[in-house]
């Protein structure tokens, strides 16, 4: 082994350029930054959705609708599907676990019931909102419906 046949182990050694290390090097002055403009001072950081000072996409499309913090969202059970569980199961009284068990809910949902449907069997049922028709319906059956 002699001097001259020594060499760096590998991966120790970088190419990249040292950049502002004084104009001998060849990037030194604005260092690869060009002239004036936000981007050649330190510090610059573009912000999300900026196109260069055309007015950005998000303050071009106008703005629509309205969400109602406040809105309670339900799943639907017609009257047809509590009859047609009461016929297959044999119930008289129908709740959030029958839907549940039945497939119809996880359990989580709030349950509304409404009236589009034949109801023939006498149920108690419970869920947490009836639409008039329903009610009367099950009611018009001699049936019971229970907010809970």
């Amino acid at each position: 082994m002699k001097l001259n046949n020594l060499t760096p182990a590998e991966g120790s050694t970088h190419t990249r350029r040292r950049i502002g290390r004084g104009t001998g090097s060849g990037l030194g002055g604005t260092s690869t930054r060009g002239n004036k403009g936000a981007k050649s001072r330190s510090g610059y950081k573009r912000k999300i959705g900026f196109e260069g000072g055309q007015m950005p996409l998000q303050r071009r499309i106008p703005k629509a609708g309205f969400k109602n913090i406040n809105h309670k969202e339900y799943f639907a059970v017609n009257l047809s599907v509590l009859q047609k569980i009461a016929e297959e199961k044999n119930l008289t009284k129908i709740g959030i676990a029958e839907l549940k068990e039945a497939g119809l809910t996880n359990g989580k949902h709030l349950v509304k019931v409404l009236g589009n449907g034949e109801l023939k069997a006498k149920l108690e049922v419970e869920a947490n909102a009836f639409s008039k028709t329903a009610e009367e319906a099950i009611k018009a059956v001699g049936g019971n419906a229970t907010i809970i």
